[in-house]
């Protein structure tokens, strides 16, 4: 069946749906819900039910890298700098020479059991380099496990961290594959500009953000959001413009971002989170309908054979090699190793030597598609399992209450209070994002004239205004006092 204009927007609907269907009780059964949505779309393919006749790797690749910009974006709004900050240097090394070390080593097993030529091995190496951040961020917070001591943040970081190098080595070596006279030191280059570029790129878009989100007055809060997928898009398209690496530039901005007060904060996190799952889905929806299933059937063999060898040996080598010199428990390493999942970037960047038109391309593309299916149904499915083989998980009884959690253990105590807002304070007629408030505590409403308002980042204190606000200690409430220029609180819920 060909698509027509008339009916893409009822059939993406309806597959949409039954993606949200079928994921809904995928974990009852053990199934990673990203591996329902690839499967929904094979069956609704050509070789498939739905008969839909989609053969367009530049269309798909487009809507892998729109995808991508979502999901990145997402997961460096979610990522809490506190968390992250002590685990920092082993989640870069991870995400740099941890993704080329893998490359390298399944690149040479590659060219040891095929007949790729040494540069065709290292771009497929090289394509499957990096750990999904899709994949870690869908399944790890979908199974809400709670690891000890920094394993999450160093998983979740890497994850979101490593893509722009397995980018990066993938075109390097897609233009040695084309250009077969060039040198292999001729992508060194190549690869501090699309770092160094997208580093600095990244670092000043965020900076520049934070002061367009807060300063400009938008009239809806709605607005907000759009605002933000804007910024987002012209930092990764800019940044790639110039010759930049824009997955890093954007993956920097969303972190600095996450990490900042801005208005209407919550809305924004909300919205990306919407849009990621979304992403998600329309982007394995659309691998899974660009494959066609008997042609992976003749490639099953050395694609096992592979993939096998990057989960047992590639990965693990190059997560013990990397982590050397740091302090690190084995377990906690050999965890690390297991949470090396393979899902739909991988696939997104095999998309590349099919536009290039190389000689292999379709077969690299069915590998690494063979590659990721195994390393979700294989790596996915056992994420909790290896967690508490390893003794990495912790139990049920003493995982660690959320900031939401503590605060309505809390609230039949004091951790809601009152503040006035007297004509001499210089809070009055300041916004709530320009107060520098403690990150636990919240306004959660406004009383003013003897109405109650919803506060926004936007909002600006009046004086005689009486702020509801909740923490989670009197330490909290001391500092909020302190933002408001007040001497006393005036009453306490």
């Amino acid at each position: 069946m060909n698509l027509a204009i008339e009916n893409i927007l009822l059939v993406g609907s309806l597959l949409l749906l039954i993606s949200i269907l079928a994921g809904k009780t995928s974990y009852k059964f053990g199934v990673p819900t990203l591996l329902l949505f690839l499967a929904i779309g094979m069956l609704a393919g050509s070789d498939g039910i739905g008969r839909i006749n989609f053969d367009n790797p530049q269309a798909a690749q487009f809507i892998g890298i729109v995808a991508l910009n979502f999901i990145l974006f997402s997961g460096g709004l979610d990522t809490n700098w506190t968390s992250v900050k002590p685990i920092l240097k082993e989640g870069l090394v991870l995400s740099t020479l941890g993704v080329l070390l893998t490359a390298l080593s399944l690149g040479t097993f590659v060219w040891f059991v095929t007949d790729f030529t040494i540069y065709e091995s290292m771009l497929l190496g090289s394509i499957v380099s990096s750990t999904d951040a899709a994949a870690v961020f869908s399944i790890l917070r979908s199974k809400s496990l709670a690891l000890k001591t920094n394993l999450r943040p160093t998983l979740e970081l890497e994850s979101g961290s490593n893509d722009p190098m397995a980018y990066v080595l993938t075109i390097a070596f897609l233009t040695l594959v084309i250009n077969q006279d060039q040198e292999i030191v001729s992508i060194i280059p190549l690869f501090f500009q699309q770092m160094i570029l997208g580093g600095i790129a990244g670092f000043a878009f965020g900076k520049v953000s934070k002061f367009i989100i807060n300063k400009i007055k938008l009239d809806f809060e709605g607005l907000y959001p759009v605002l933000v997928i804007a910024l987002m898009f012209i930092t990764f398209s800019a940044t790639d413009f110039v010759g930049g690496n824009g997955f890093l530039a954007i993956y920097i901005c969303s972190v600095y971002l996450g990490n900042q007060d801005l208005i209407h904060k919550k809305t924004i996190l909300k919205m990306f989170d919407g849009l990621a799952w979304l992403m998600q889905i329309v982007l394995f929806l659309t691998l899974g309908l660009l494959v066609f299933p008997y042609q992976i059937v003749p490639y099953i063999g050395i694609g096992m054979l592979v993939s096998l060898f990057l989960i047992v040996v590639a990965r693990p080598v190059s997560v013990f090699l990397s982590l050397i010199f740091f302090k690190m428990k084995l377990r906690r390493r050999f965890y690390i190793s297991w949470v090396g999942l393979r899902g739909a970037v991988p696939i997104v960047f095999a998309t590349y030597p099919l536009l290039a038109g190389i000689e292999k391309a379709n077969m690299i593309f069915n590998i690494v598609f063979f590659i990721s299916v195994t390393s979700v149904i294989i790596q996915g499915t056992t994420l909790s399992v290896v967690a508490k083989w390893l003794h990495v998980a912790l139990p049920d009884k003493v995982k660690p209450m959320t900031e939401i959690d503590k605060l309505i253990a809390e609230l039949p105590k004091s951790s809601l209070q009152e503040f006035e807002i007297l004509p001499d304070f210089q809070s009055v007629k300041k916004r709530i994002v320009d107060l520098n408030f403690p990150k636990s505590a919240f306004i959660v409403m406004i009383k003013r004239n003897g109405k109650y308002i919803r506060p926004g980042g936007s909002t600006e204190l009046e004086a005689k205004d009486t702020l509801m606000v909740l923490a989670d200690s009197q330490e909290d409430f001391l500092k909020v006092n302190e933002c408001l220029q007040q001497t006393n609180v005036t009453s306490k819920i």
